[in-house]
């Protein structure tokens, strides 16, 4: 039986792959902040809860140094959206404290335990490939994110660590209830965890979902960024 470590696991995307996973024969470590829903896991799942906050380097190290795992999903991460009348820059020390360096702090925890065979998959987003309206802290934090993915990925090679890349799309989760726009092709958490674990179990180097918005976003990624900011503008415009 293979175990998976999945941070940010009492919510949204995170708690739906410690569910599905554990379903599907996997020995699940479910780590996050919230101990009710970490219990509520651990007596539905039988899932081991591990309770720490991943913007804490001290916390991280004394939670993960000494755990067993195949397979590590740093997923923790929030959103904030910058109006940029009222420009804040401790929103985005906000925002980049859980998702980049929580994952530095977690990929710090965990770099002792690296052995050949195991997987390494962090979560970004899509929204890195293009760029929208007020999402300067959030995009900003997930593509920095990416692209310590794949630097990473370079580095572990020799090691025998298979690093991968998760970019989701608009997925229905705690966090974009709180969204105030449009969300094209949006799915369902379990649906987002279902695709996540078939890509990690293909070992795909970059994993999208859902497929036909990231096909759109990787479109709109290779445009002239004069037509990127024309549409962006668009999009602007009509929200």
């Amino acid at each position: 039986m293979k175990t998976m470590l999945i941070t940010g696991a009492t919510s949204g995307i995170g708690k739906a792959l410690a569910e599905h996973a554990a379903k599907s024969g996997y020995r699940v470590i479910a780590c996050g902040r919230n101990s009710e829903v970490l219990n509520e896991l651990q007596s539905q799942y039988d899932i081991i809860p591990c309770e720490f906050d991943v913007t804490n380097a001290d916390d991280c190290r004394e939670a993960l140094c000494n755990k067993e795992y195949d397979i590590a999903i740093l997923n923790a991460g929030t959103c904030e959206y910058v109006e940029i009348d009222e420009f804040e820059p401790a929103m985005f020390r906000r925002v980049f404290e859980p998702n980049f360096f929580g994952v530095v702090n977690c990929v710090d925890a965990l770099r002792a335990t690296f052995k050949e065979g195991q997987q390494l998959v962090i979560v970004d987003s899509m929204a890195r490939l293009f760029p929208f309206t007020r999402t300067e802290a959030y995009g900003a934090s997930k593509a920095a994110l990416h692209y310590f993915t794949k630097s990473l990925e370079v580095d572990l090679y020799d090691k025998g660590v298979r690093v991968q890349a998760v970019s989701p799309g608009f997925v229905e989760t705690p966090l974009t209830e709180k969204n105030d726009f449009d969300m094209p092709m949006k799915i369902t958490a379990q649906e987002a965890a279902e695709a996540l674990l078939n890509g990690i179990e293909k070992k795909k180097p970059t994993i999208f979902f859902p497929t036909g918005f990231g096909l759109i976003m990787r479109f709109l990624h290779i445009l002239p960024t004069f037509l990127q900011r024309k549409l962006s503008l668009s999009i602007r415009n009509k929200q």
